[in-house]
């Protein structure tokens, strides 16, 4: 799912949202770590589609890997370190 032949976006995604001032333009509102990264901000990055990107996000979202938050019509992705440290103790099990 993460690791997919020809995708590792989401692996990129994840890390680049760990410390999104690093990799994203302020998208002139709140704190890009608390509040998060829009998916046009990630498409750019990409360099594909706004589909595409929400696409991406929207998928580890729905694994609960990123917290979605909407803001008026927007939506905006973070990590959510809570599920992603649980889900990194389950493969130190040998889950």
């Amino acid at each position: 799912m993460l690791r997919v032949p020809g995708n590792g976006y989401r692996l990129d995604i994840l890390e680049w949202l760990r410390a999104p001032a690093e990799h994203f333009p302020s998208e002139g509102r709140g704190d890009l770590r608390e509040d998060g990264v829009s998916p046009e901000s990630l498409a750019r990055k990409l360099g594909v589609s706004r589909a595409a990107a929400r696409s991406h996000l929207d998928l580890l979202a729905r694994v609960g890997l990123l917290r979605a938050e909407k803001v008026g019509r927007r939506t905006y992705y973070r990590r959510d370190e809570y599920r992603i440290a649980e889900v990194g103790h389950f493969f130190e099990k040998g889950w």
